[in-house]
């Protein structure tokens, strides 16, 4: 396997984003993981590791550039990553003051200086790619989905926040824009991602122009897919990939048909 730290010229300034990808075989269909709350980490390079081992060339970018290198992780005694709801608050506050400031519109341009970067100096195959967020990053891939909808054909959001609200742009909105597969893992325990929202996407994304999929993973909590996490529930979070794979392998396949 291929990784490195490429350089995304934004508006805003210059991004970096993590890239891995198999050393043979490109160009390669390409995943986008969209960073979670805590900013990158090992632990989602090895998220994108696991993708990139597959056969993807997959990149993590890092949308908390304008405020420099934000890197949060706060341990237990067994060394996991302490969830949001355990930790004090003036901890919450440090890891949320930098979500505030990162708007949906940011991170779809951020996307779009990206996707130029990957289809002029990387070795990405053109035409359909996938896309995965967590936390945050679940809103975030309903966003570029809807933004660029024949772009990204296979989506997933784990655990996502805030997908649907009462203002007219909601992103379940965005999401209805989308084209190709849209996935959903939810815990049944998630005050970011209650039953109403649930059943809200269920209701109108199950009518709109692409295929979805959901599934709720029963007594998990919010965060019950990272690996490094003090609630990672190991059975709920493969599930997910292999529901993930196999939209992969319709949309967007090692080696086309």
């Amino acid at each position: 396997m291929e990784e490195r730290v490429v350089e995304v010229a934004t508006a805003s300034g210059t991004m970096e984003a993590f890239v891995t990808h198999p050393r043979e075989g490109g160009p390669f269909a390409a995943v986008v993981v969209y960073m979670d709350v805590w900013g990158l980490r090992e632990e989602l390079f090895d998220v994108a590791r696991r993708i990139g081992t597959a056969g993807y060339y997959c990149v993590v970018p890092d949308l908390y550039y304008r405020h420099g290198k934000v890197r949060h992780e706060f341990r237990d005694e067994n060394n996991r990553m302490i969830s949001m709801e355990r930790l004090d608050e003036e901890r919450k506050e440090l890891v949320r003051k930098h979500m505030r400031a990162l708007t949906d519109e940011m991170v779809v341009e951020d996307t779009r200086s990206l996707l130029e970067v990957m289809d002029t100096r990387e070795p990405v195959r053109s035409g359909a790619s996938g896309a995965i967020g967590y936390c945050m990053g679940g809103r975030h891939v309903f966003r570029v989905a809807g933004a660029f909808p024949e772009r990204f054909r296979a989506c997933a959001s784990l655990h996502g926040t805030r997908l649907v609200t009462d203002q007219k742009d909601s992103p379940h909105f965005s999401a209805m824009k989308a084209r190709g597969e849209l996935y959903c893992g939810f815990a049944e325990h998630d005050p970011y991602a209650p039953m109403s929202t649930v059943n809200t996407l269920a209701e109108t994304l199950g009518h709109a122009g692409l295929q979805y999929r959901h599934e709720v993973h029963k007594g998990k909590e919010h965060g019950y897919s990272l690996p490094d996490r003090d609630i990672y529930d190991k059975s709920a979070a493969n599930r997910d990939w292999e529901l993930m794979f196999a939209m992969f392998h319709r949309q967007i396949p090692v080696r086309p048909q």
